[in-house]
């Protein structure tokens, strides 16, 4: 079965690689416009798979931009494997966080919030200052939740269009939300 998957998968990447001369002739107001002409088409019911190819694409020139990084192949189709909700495991130095920017990137066009769990609060913080300038090169916001923020603080924080934090500052969250809606409602 995973053989197969990546077989498919990697049947996106010539498309991916079609679209890089043309985006590396874009100036940076015309990336962001491509960026929102994005989130237009998924405003617009276009299916996100047919959109992925083009902002996986965008994701990638803004890498190497901003971060004087590229995407390889195999980090291309570890993001692809994600956004279908599989599991890329990947080892230390193969390039998890530029990764991760690709289906976290592809989920914020959606305007739902994206948001990603990490150990603790350093790694957290350290990865969304890291990528904060290639999110926002495409006109996408992030945000972080940390240990010791206040609660006006983690509204800011999740309003973005992406969020880091850790699993347990997420969970706690939820059940905090979940427990203020329950008392409003009785």
């Amino acid at each position: 079965l995973a053989r197969r998957q990546i077989a498919r998968w990697s049947t996106v990447l010539p498309k991916l690689a079609s679209y890089e001369d043309e985006l590396q002739a874009l100036s940076a107001f015309d990336m962001r416009k491509r960026s929102l002409s994005l989130r237009y088409s998924i405003k617009s019911h276009e299916p996100i798979d047919q959109i992925l190819p083009e902002a996986f694409a965008l994701v990638r020139e803004a890498g190497r931009r901003t971060l004087n990084m590229r995407h390889f192949d195999v980090q291309m189709l570890g993001g692809i494997a994600m956004h279908h909700r599989s599991i890329a495991e990947m080892q230390t130095g193969e390039g998890k966080t530029l990764t991760a920017t690709l289906p976290l990137y592809l989920a914020a066009l959606e305007g739902k919030g994206a948001h990603l769990a990490t150990v603790n609060d350093y790694l957290a913080r350290r990865d969304a200052d890291w990528m904060k300038p290639l999110y926002e090169s495409l006109g996408i916001t992030v945000g972080v939740v940390e240990t010791s923020m206040n609660q006006n603080q983690r509204r800011k924080a999740y309003a973005c269009d992406i969020t880091y934090g850790t699993a347990k500052e997420f969970g706690f969250d939820f059940l905090r939300d979940r427990l203020l809606l329950r008392r409003i409602g009785e």
